[in-house]
């Protein structure tokens, strides 16, 4: 008899079951908006009259990812001028790879970053009791994700021992991380760059810090990848994720999830989809040919093998089909630069204005944060006022510029928010 996932002669491969799986599919040229020379850049994006200065929450779809939508859907609606368009599922996924340094088998389609890390936890077997009672121990710090928060907090009330480092300055001190990795620590789990302020690891140190006492390391890297450059395998890191909808100018409910060959070979197998079968040969149907099993099956060596699911969104794919050869186009560096020279500024003058920053000096990601007590209330009918759009919390608010913001919008957002 067979065990489950063996494969007997002649079982097919997923290149002759779907097709479009199979292969890269290039994208059609025809729809292909041109990309911009220079930053900033207005023309590819609806500004409108007011001013959107917060991309790190959602970035604005430019007008030619609207064009690779509506080619997409002109070919789900069977319109025959849409015949020439194919999916560029796998297309996609390379360009991403080379955006943040990566081997495309190393990458996967995810729904989300909280996604991914959870799919990184289930598979080292987290939370769990060894014999001795102990669930394991993880390292994170208090400005990594706030929505993972309470997922460690869970890890601590299933018996793992949570360890977290909380910043100094507005930084995570790798002195600090020092302190709390230990010889069993199992993962240490990281925000590359911070939602909350902007702080970026040195994610090469952290990992080779982790690396030293046989620990894995997790990056979300949601506000680093398409806004600062980001090199995967030069870090080391075993593992990230990222959804689509921030700085990969992409849309809600698909992201990316990387994994080494190493790493996921630490991994438990939690995930059972179609999608990440490299053959497949059922038993059960008529002129099937018969076996002990009711199908003979394999998953693929690569991240799709060990993370894929089902179906995802292909708008999202269509979309960043665009999105991400505007970023690569474009380049990071250019990105970053311009950015800068917008934080920069705003670095400079909230603090004249009386707001306490809480963003390091030295960071060169694109977001601005200022602790300001009941800010929500004080800032919001203002900035409302004045049309503009940025994340205003209860006690603080950020401001995220992107390709598309200008100085004059710097000047509007100063002016809006006055005196402290």
């Amino acid at each position: 008899m067979l065990a489950a996932g063996t494969l007997s002669a002649g079982t097919l491969t997923m290149a002759e079951i779907v097709p479009a799986a199979a292969a890269p599919q290039s994208a059609p040229a025809p729809g292909k908006s041109a990309l911009p020379r220079q930053l900033p850049d207005k023309s590819s994006f609806l500004t409108g009259e007011g001013v959107y200065l917060d991309s790190g929450s959602q970035h604005p779809i430019s007008f030619g990812a609207r064009t690779a939508v509506d080619t997409y859907l002109s070919k789900r609606m069977l319109d025959p001028a849409a015949a020439h368009y194919d999916l560029p599922d796998d297309g996609v996924r390379e360009k991403f790879a080379r955006l943040v340094n990566a081997d495309p088998d190393d990458i996967a389609y995810v729904q989300s970053t909280t996604a991914g890390e959870q799919m990184v936890l289930r598979g080292l077997g987290l939370p769990h009791s060894n014999a001795n009672g102990s669930g394991g121990h993880i390292v994170t710090d208090t400005l990594h994700f706030f929505g993972s928060l309470p997922l460690y907090e869970e890890m601590q009330r299933h018996g793992v021992e949570v360890t977290w480092v909380e910043p100094k300055d507005g930084r995570i001190l790798l002195d600090d991380l020092k302190q709390a990795i230990r010889k069993d620590t199992r993962l240490v789990a990281l925000s590359l760059v911070s939602t909350i302020n902007g702080f970026q690891h040195d994610l090469k140190a952290v990992c080779d810090l982790a690396h030293a006492h046989g620990a894995l390391v997790y990056a979300d890297i949601i506000h680093a990848a398409g806004c600062v450059p980001v090199d995967l395998k030069g870090s080391g890191v075993d593992f990230a994720a990222c959804a689509s909808y921030k700085w990969l100018m992409g849309d809600f409910g698909l992201g990316f999830i990387y994994g080494t060959k190493a790493a996921r070979a630490l991994l438990t197998r939690t995930e059972y989809g179609y999608y990440g079968m490299s053959a497949f040969k059922p038993h059960v149907y008529p002129f099937d040919p018969p076996g002990d099993m009711i199908a003979d099956y394999a998953y693929a060596d690569t991240a799709e093998g060990t993370f894929a699911h089902g179906t995802h969104a292909h708008t999202v794919i269509a979309q960043l089909d665009h999105s991400l050869d505007y970023i690569l186009g474009m380049g990071v560096p250019a990105i970053q630069a311009h950015a800068q020279d917008l934080i920069n500024r705003l670095k400079r003058e909230l603090p004249k204005l009386g707001y306490s920053l809480m963003t390091p000096p030295e960071a060169t990601t694109p977001l601005v944060t200022c602790a300001y007590e009941n800010a929500r209330e004080k800032l919001g009918p203002k900035l409302a006022a004045a049309k503009i759009k940025m994340t205003v919390s209860a006690n603080r608010f950020r401001v995220t510029p992107s390709v598309f913001n200008d100085h004059t919008d710097i000047d509007r957002v100063l002016a809006a928010l006055g005196h402290a």
